[in-house]
């Protein structure tokens, strides 16, 4: 018995291994490789393996390692890994309606990783996403990055820092979302003036705590104190709903008071204030809502917001925001950028490696590089063609999606419902028979 229990847990630990530990060494030829971070290469050569890249370059500069696993992908165009600055993938809570500051949430509690978002957000291309609660109250929690990985607990997925704590941002918004009844704000006035005292009490509560060391009294220990200290100190970028022009400058001005740091979300109107924002050196991820409705504060987007954010000097990223923008569509939002004058080296980094600087993730994702993850998706065409599709998605060396693949084919082609995750374990129908 204890022998079968040493064997058990041997293949238990095989079996949990970081991603990419026991994968081959891999050389993807014959490629368009489109590295982001340099010039494209006609006729690349991408070799993978223990989930990192090994090399890259033209197929004739690239010695491919002795035994490795050598794949034709000629004709094949080779991205990095798509990179998703705001999400709600993963059945996520929303909105918590007791307060309207509440930095002591957390995404990481609320995530449910089997959720099918996840799996079309892999059907697209997507490989690094930040998970956000909702932008109804003035500060809804802490978001968190995951790597899209084919886990199954959310353990499975959290990308962490080099200190080993979950890597995540914090979530705030203004406007009209987060106005309500009391004890929620009424005006914009009232709803910065609420930010405002949230964070003045942080730094009181950082004076007390120092002097608690001193012969005073330390205060009870305070959770949404410590996550708004942490983003006072830099260490959580604040993640930030925005829309209106007034409401784009109102941020400015908090950003500027209290130093934090922040990525500006959707913002409708940016091209009302890129020079704005340009000078305040603060990037933005933008939402391309591309249908009439939804909210009044959005009413003056503007296709051209990523051109004139460009012009100006700003970092641009794309979000999905999904539900809003299906994931398996986020190619779409830049290419509707680059339609109303975005340059295509801005289009290709917003949606890879300027998505992952505003992460803080750029040394880890967004280019394919020597070192740096093996996440990249496999193209039939040019990422911006209307015809083209994503044929395979990899994290860290793995392959987690592939349209060949019958059920992954369902996941990118059907419509509500197609990945439901409800199956039947009755014993008139076979195991893992879908409802």
């Amino acid at each position: 018995m204890h022998v079968r229990w040493m064997l058990s847990s041997v293949l238990l630990m095989a079996l949990t291994s970081p991603a990419g530990a026991q994968e081959p060494v891999r050389a993807f030829v014959g490629a368009r490789v489109i590295p982001v971070a340099g010039e494209e290469i006609e006729d690349g050569a991408l070799v993978v393996g223990g989930g990192t890249i090994r090399a890259i370059g033209p197929r004739g500069a690239i010695v491919v390692p002795k035994g490795a696993e050598v794949i034709d992908v000629s004709g094949k165009v080779i991205l990095p890994g798509l990179v998703d600055t705001h999400s709600h993938i993963g059945d996520v809570d929303l909105a918590e309606r007791s307060s309207p500051i509440q930095p002591a949430l957390r995404m990481l509690d609320s995530v449910n990783v089997r959720d099918p978002g996840l799996e079309r957000a892999r059907a697209g291309g997507i490989t690094t996403v930040n998970i956000m609660p909702g932008s109804g109250m003035l500060m809804s929690g802490q978001t968190v990055y995951l790597k899209l990985r084919d886990g199954h607990t959310i353990d499975d997925l959290v990308i962490r820092g080099p200190d080993g704590r979950v890597a995540g941002g914090m979530k705030m918004a203004n406007g009209t979302n987060s106005r309500w009844d009391p004890p929620f704000p009424g005006t914009r006035a009232k709803s910065s003036a609420l930010v405002r005292q949230a964070f003045i009490d942080a730094l009181a509560y950082r004076e007390k705590m120092a002097r608690g060391g001193k012969g005073g009294e330390k205060p009870d220990r305070d959770l949404g104190m410590e996550a708004l200290l942490e983003v006072l100190d830099g260490k959580r970028i604040v993640h930030h709903h925005t829309h209106r022009h007034d409401d784009v400058l109102t941020v400015l001005r908090l950003r500027e008071e209290f130093g934090f740091r922040v990525v500006l979300h959707h913002v409708s109107e940016a091209w009302k204030v890129a020079d704005r924002i340009a000078a305040a050196g603060v990037p933005v991820s933008l939402i391309m809502v591309d249908s009439p409705g939804g909210k009044l504060e959005a009413r003056d987007v503007e296709f051209r917001n990523g051109a004139a954010l460009e012009r100006a000097g700003a970092r641009v990223a794309y979000h999905t925001d999904d539900y809003i923008n299906d994931s398996r569509l986020f190619l779409r939002s830049p290419a509707l950028g680059m339609r109303a004058g975005l340059s295509r080296k801005a289009a290709l980094r917003s949606v890879t490696l300027a998505a992952a600087g505003m992460l803080d993730l750029a040394d880890r994702v967004g280019s394919l590089q020597k070192g740096k993850d093996a996440d990249f998706v496999i193209l039939s065409g040019d990422p911006f063609s209307v015809y083209t599709r994503v044929l395979q998605t990899w994290v860290e060396g793995r392959k987690v999606f592939d349209l060949d693949d019958p059920e992954d084919r369902v996941i990118a082609e059907g419509g509500y419902g197609a990945a439901s995750p409800r199956r039947l374990l009755l014993d008139c129908f076979g195991p893992g028979e879908v409802l």
